[in-house]
């Protein structure tokens, strides 16, 4: 496996590796935009295994499980107050997450997991939950990342730029090719 930066990557690298690329974006919270909350949602906390379902409803091929989680939680990047869900309130169904960490060592915030349920997709709430977890992370953190997977359909990277990311890196994650015989 190799790991690039856009700057180091060749077209001709393809005919031995096959490329996954990623994007990494950053704030320095100099800025931020506040947002208000939508009607009909509520704030609230939500346990590990919760979290575990409403990610997995949320993607088609990535996940994490409740014990994953848990174990986040004894990391030293933890703190309670970046894990923050939404809810329904008619339903009282959860339909929106996000999990951030922070290293203090640093001054690194770091959006880990960012999702709402499909159905409640393009109402405001990701971008609730974006802008919720850098005002949490004002005073604490120097700047805050957040990465995800460029060709990933439902373009993660507009909500993350629509509230004040910049500075995008793409990196390539080159793994390689098996030999045909």
């Amino acid at each position: 496996m190799r790991i690039l930066r856009e700057d180091e990557f060749r077209d001709e690298m393809l005919e031995r590796y096959l490329d996954e690329t990623y994007f990494k974006l950053r704030h320095g919270l100099s800025e931020l935009k506040r947002e208000v909350l939508p009607a009909g949602f509520r704030l609230t906390k939500a346990a590990p295994e919760n979290l575990a379902r409403h990610i997995s409803i949320c993607y088609d091929r990535e996940g994490i499980t409740a014990q994953e989680l848990e174990r986040l939680q004894e990391h030293f990047t933890y703190d309670s107050a970046l894990w923050i869900a939404l809810e329904d309130i008619a339903s009282n169904e959860l339909v929106a997450s996000g999990i951030a960490g922070l290293d203090q060592n640093i001054g690194e915030g770091i959006l880990e997991w960012i999702q709402v349920s499909p159905a409640y997709r393009r109402r405001g709430l990701g971008r609730y939950l974006v802008c919720e977890l850098l005002s949490r992370m004002e005073g604490k953190a120097d700047f805050v990342t957040v990465s995800g997977q460029v060709n990933n359909q439902s373009r993660p990277e507009l909500l993350y730029e629509s509230c004040g990311f910049q500075d995008r890196v793409v990196w390539h994650i080159l793994t390689r090719k098996e030999k045909s015989t």
